[in-house]
């Protein structure tokens, strides 16, 4: 058992460096990246490189729904040929406003890190959000990161991949939240590493998706007003008890601070 000065945030003087970590992080805790992490859609933001700040629209109508992943791609193309160079991308993603009360979750979470296993899976890209995590100083704190691969090619434009495929009939082609979040709580659990608790923040119909995974002793934080939110309560409506997952919905992230800060205080 942890001591409660390190569970309120307080520091610990027996801790060093290097010092093996008895035991592993009682809790997992998963992010979203657009519109949770950040305060935009990063594939939006980006069109801030292109000529004029915006998209052709024969570029516009090539947008298929469910494969957005394939469009991102023609738009990242187009930009290539445009111009729009590694460092231009880089400028955008790095000044993304992080959402309302963001910064003081991650900083009650670099207080509490030891208690917390922090992963994101992200139907973004891994570039920008490298680029932005860092930019916040909080890329450290996620053990690991699950997004499309991306990179940029010897011409030097942006190339962008699917994630997985998978036979999830609710989500995009190219990537299904719950089939990771499945895959990385067996792997863990193969490393003798389980969770009392899991917690979901996110705000899209694809963090739906994997939230109804989740058990009656973990928690979904949904965005309020956004559609994992809207989705949990149309679920909650036709089938009582069908999501298990405790819901508290945020509108800034000092709300899931507080909620976690009270679930270490209990632990006391």
């Amino acid at each position: 058992m942890r001591r409660c000065c390190e569970a309120v945030g307080l520091p610990c003087l027996f801790k060093g460096v290097g010092m093996a970590d008895p035991r592993p992080p009682k809790f997992l805790l998963i992010f979203d990246f657009d519109e949770t992490i950040i305060n935009e859609n990063s594939d939006d933001s980006i069109i801030r490189a292109a000529p004029g700040q915006e998209l052709p629209e024969h570029v516009r109508q090539t947008f298929r729904e469910g494969f957005y992943n394939e469009y991102m791609q023609r738009v990242l193309a187009y930009m290539g040929d445009q111009g729009v160079k590694m460092g231009d991308f880089k400028t955008v993603y790095e000044n993304i406003p992080l959402s309302p009360g963001m910064p003081e979750l991650f900083q009650f979470l670099s207080k509490n890190h030891e208690m917390f296993e922090i992963i994101l899976i992200s139907d973004a890209n891994m570039f920008g959000i490298e680029c932005a995590l860092r930019a916040a100083g909080v890329y450290s704190l996620f053990r690991k990161v699950f997004s499309n691969p991306s990179g940029f090619d010897k011409r030097g434009y942006f190339t962008l991949g699917p994630y997985h495929s998978h036979k999830c009939l609710e989500c995009p082609a190219n990537m299904c939240k719950r089939k990771i979040l499945t895959e990385y709580l067996a792997e863990r659990a193969q490393e003798d590493v389980e969770f009392e608790r899991v917690f979901y923040i996110g705000d899209g119909a694809n963090d739906f998706c994997p939230s109804v995974a989740l058990t009656s002793s973990d928690v979904a934080f949904p965005r309020k007003g956004y559609p994992m939110h809207r989705m949990a309560q149309e679920m909650e409506k036709k089938q009582p008890g069908a999501f298990q997952a405790t819901v508290v919905a945020w509108e800034s992230a000092t709300e899931v601070a507080h909620y976690l800060q009270d679930v270490l205080k209990k632990k006391c």
